[in-house]
């Protein structure tokens, strides 16, 4: 089975907070993706960047001064016209998730995960993006793993090229420029 991961495509990335025209318009591309997922039965799975009411105190909060995706909030919430409740959300306290390897249900491990081949689209290219596709590609190097540009945005274009390129360099397969 083929999975989608959709990183962090959420109110405060999109319109929120940390908003930009890149994240608005990558929408109905990212739309049209998780439906064609959906539709060919193949799984997919949402993170939600989320930090707590002191985020401002931690060390991503002393280099990024902005307050977002504060769990339970509007701005922590997957962008409605892309969530669905029906597929996995994972919350993660960080840029990258550490434990794609485990099967959690709750905060209780379940057992060891696998993929068979994963796309990842989503936000920020630069930062969420690949840090999760090169935890995945560490923790799987014998799948595929593809990103599609054209439902990714970073911080600014350039940053989004420079990932793509990093990404690229360690053979992660990069389509949609």
């Amino acid at each position: 089975m083929k999975t989608l991961i959709v990183i962090d495509m959420q109110n405060d990335f999109v319109t929120g907070a940390l908003g930009s025209k890149e994240a608005v318009a990558i929408l109905p591309n990212v739309k049209k993706k998780i439906e064609e997922y959906i539709s060919a039965g193949h799984e997919v799975i949402f993170t939600r960047d989320t930090h707590g009411e002191g985020y401002l105190d931690t060390n991503e909060g002393k280099h990024l001064p902005v307050p977002h995706c504060i769990k339970d909030t509007d701005g922590w919430q997957v962008v409605p016209e892309l969530d669905r409740e029906d597929c996995e959300h994972i919350d993660k306290p960080t840029f990258g998730f550490s434990s794609w390897n485990l099967k959690f249900d709750g905060s209780r491990v379940m057992g060891m995960r696998e993929f068979e081949e994963i796309e990842i689209i989503g936000v920020c290219t630069d930062i969420c993006v690949v840090s999760n596709a090169l935890i995945l590609k560490a923790c799987f190097p014998e799948i595929n793993i593809t990103i599609d540009a054209s439902c990714c945005a970073g911080v600014t274009p350039e940053s989004h090229q420079a990932a793509l390129a990093t990404m690229k360099s360690c053979q992660i397969n990069v389509i949609g420029e």
